[in-house]
């Protein structure tokens, strides 16, 4: 009985916490160390090492991205795999079958014609209706198994630039070295196998591989989740986060939808004292509807003291979470019901007080080039405004 009353109660906040021992505790699988991690912001940043790692690569290229649309860019990224091919440089493309659909077909037939083995992930099958809902929305790219990228970006003109005007969207993307390269490799490889690939030759090479070589200081988790109904391991990931928190949560999305649960998470951490606040994109979105069905939540979370910014120069692209300086959550998931419930993402859990410091620096420069939404705009739109929203978040499931 005496041992039952020394336990500390649940309510009661410890004086510090051990934020990789409670995430493993709670996630499951350990952090690597001995990783390094470049952040780079929009595309004048993040294509030049992209495409360099590919042409400086001299055993295997592996891309899979949810986006390859047109321009530019896209055609850079089609060269440099195409000519990587041609020189013997096994280089393996995986392309989401409905998110990759305004991709040019001579880009595909031209590195198709030069080796590139490209396939197309849940293409789509009339009668399998339900695999059209479930996509991949991964982006990562590793290069001779030494280097990888993950973030937000898709291979498409409107990720060129840097964000200056509604042509240049906003955009965060990570450049990895490290032990952490194979969890982004086994993501690649996760719907690789899927598409009906072998990975023979995969296993046949890491069994003579050796160990990864230190490459800095981060401690990373990767984080690989599986199209699933109602919930993924991101999911709690994010409950986790918020429930962590003691002082600040910073939360970048380009699709801010929660679910009921947490929207009152979200509130519950306000009440408990810690300092929330959560950028969105704003009046340049490249999905209306989407738009449409998260507003529907942000008067009840601006109440509750949530503060929320609309990001205004472009499309804002970004997906980043960070808790208290400690820790960041970053990849291709969405603070949405689809990243949390039904499709393919990877991301990671990175603790480095630099990289942290860098990401909150990135979002209060965002936010000096956003606006502060208020709860009283909303409450003043029309009855026409207030009724589309109702509505769209009626279909809040599908976004």
């Amino acid at each position: 009985m005496e041992a039952a009353l020394d336990q500390p109660s649940a309510d009661t906040e410890p004086d510090s916490i051990d934020y990789q021992q409670v995430l493993e505790a709670t996630l499951g699988d350990p952090f690597s160390s001995n990783n390094r991690i470049r952040v780079l912001r929009n595309g004048i940043e993040i294509f030049p090492p992209m495409l360099e790692a590919i042409r400086q690569a001299r055993v295997s290229v592996e891309l899979l991205t949810f986006i390859y649309w047109q321009g530019d860019i896209a055609e850079q990224f089609s060269q440099a795999l195409t000519e990587r091919a041609r020189a013997g440089v096994r280089v393996r493309v995986i392309l989401d079958a409905i998110g990759a659909l305004k991709m040019p077909k001579a880009l595909v037939e031209q590195m198709r014609s030069a080796g590139v083995d490209i396939v197309w992930f849940r293409p789509t099958v009339r009668w399998k209706l339900w695999e059209l809902d479930n996509r991949t929305h991964r982006k990562v790219l590793v290069c001779d198994d030494r280097i990888a990228f993950t973030g937000g970006v898709g291979i498409a003109k409107e990720w060129e630039g840097d964000a200056r005007d509604p042509n240049e969207w906003r955009d965060t993307h990570f450049q990895i070295e490290g032990p952490a390269v194979q969890g982004l490799q086994a993501a690649f490889i996760d719907n690789w196998v899927e598409s009906g690939r072998a990975v023979r030759d995969d296993v046949a090479r890491m069994a003579r591989a050796q160990a990864p070589q230190p490459a800095g200081e981060s401690r990373i988790r990767v984080m690989k989740t599986a199209a699933a109904v109602n919930w993924s391991p991101i999911a709690t990931t994010f409950h986790v986060l918020l429930a962590m928190a003691r002082h600040k949560v910073r939360i970048t999305t380009a699709y801010f939808v929660p679910n009921a649960a947490m929207v009152k998470l979200l509130q519950e951490t306000v009440q408990r004292g810690v300092d929330v606040q959560v950028l969105v994109p704003g009046p340049y979105h490249d999905h209306r509807v989407a738009q449409l069905a998260q507003e529907d939540e942000y008067v009840p979370l601006m109440k509750a003291g949530v503060r929320m910014w609309a990001y205004q120069p472009s499309m804002l692209h970004a997906k980043v979470v960070t808790v208290d300086d400690e820790v960041a959550c970053v990849g291709s998931a969405n603070f949405n019901q689809r990243s949390m419930s039904k499709d393919d993402e990877v991301a990671l859990l990175i603790l480095d007080e630099t990289v942290l410091s860098e990401l909150d620096r990135h979002f209060e420069e965002d936010c000096s080039r956003a606006e502060e939404l208020r709860a009283e705009d909303f409450r003043r739109h029309g009855l026409f405004r207030k009724i589309k929203a109702k509505t769209m978040g009626l279909f809040r499931h599908q976004m």
